[in-house]
């Protein structure tokens, strides 16, 4: 039984689509995948969140379960203050996951924006969320100019919390990387004092779902169940984790 916490650096990343991946390649390796999202904000009643484009991309196999749907597209506690609901605490995310964890082989706790959005009126996160379960936190950053930042800002706060840091995957590696993005490959292990753990190419989500299935574990590391080598990425000259 395991629980992975997934969190971003910030929105809009490729965080659903890393979840994806790794849940994916877990599906094929024969195991049993479940995705808790603790907090879906800015969808609508019957609207499909990002729990659900997982299966979608993943595979029917993957359990789902979503705590708290706020409808307008703002920080968990925000949201859910302004539409009069009752928010998530990082104590009913943590119970919640460690249930799943009695009936499948992983559990991936896909968080909402960056480590430390508030989900509660008392500033309850993500983070504590993972120090409950006592687990380690995928974090998935941007490729390009600023991450190197953002990832040592998270880096931080995950030790001042004695969270363990499970590594570095890049949630959208682009298709024709600039000079930063290249550096970053390098770059981004010492800033973040973890490995980096995968590459997922721009435009993976809007791939059919057998092709996603596929092609996951190329983007992955082993350490995340993949063959994804960062040493010879980190090498390539040419564009991308596709292969061209």
């Amino acid at each position: 039984m395991t629980v992975i916490v997934v969190s971003g650096t910030g929105t809009e990343i490729g965080k659903t689509v890393t979840t994806a991946a790794v849940a994916a390649v877990a599906l094929a390796g024969g195991r049993s995948v479940a995705v808790l999202k603790p907090a879906q904000t800015g969808v609508g009643p019957g609207e499909p969140g990002d729990a659900q484009e997982v299966r979608r991309l993943a595979g029917e196999g993957v359990t789902t379960l979503e705590l708290a749907r706020f409808p307008e597209p703002l920080a968990p506690d925000t949201a859910a203050r302004r539409a009069g609901m009752t928010p998530v605490h990082p104590s009913d995310v943590a119970d919640a996951a460690a249930k799943l964890a009695t009936e499948h082989d992983l559990v991936l706790v896909e968080g909402a924006g960056g480590l430390l959005v508030r989900f509660d009126e008392e500033g309850g996160t993500l983070a504590d969320a993972a120090r409950l379960l006592d687990a380690p936190v995928l974090l998935v950053a941007s490729a390009g100019l600023g991450t190197l930042n953002t990832v040592t800002l998270s880096a931080e706060a995950l030790r001042a919390r004695g969270v363990r840091h499970l590594g570095v995957t890049i949630g959208s590696w682009p298709t024709t990387p600039d000079l930063a993005s290249r550096c970053n490959l390098t770059d981004l292990p010492k800033a973040a004092e973890a490995d980096l753990l995968g590459a997922v190419p721009e435009g993976a989500g809007t791939l059919e779902a057998a092709a996603f299935r596929a092609a996951a574990g190329g983007w992955l590391g082993p350490a995340l169940g993949g063959t994804w080598d960062s040493g010879v990425f980190t090498r390539r000259e040419g564009p991308g984790v596709f292969g061209a």
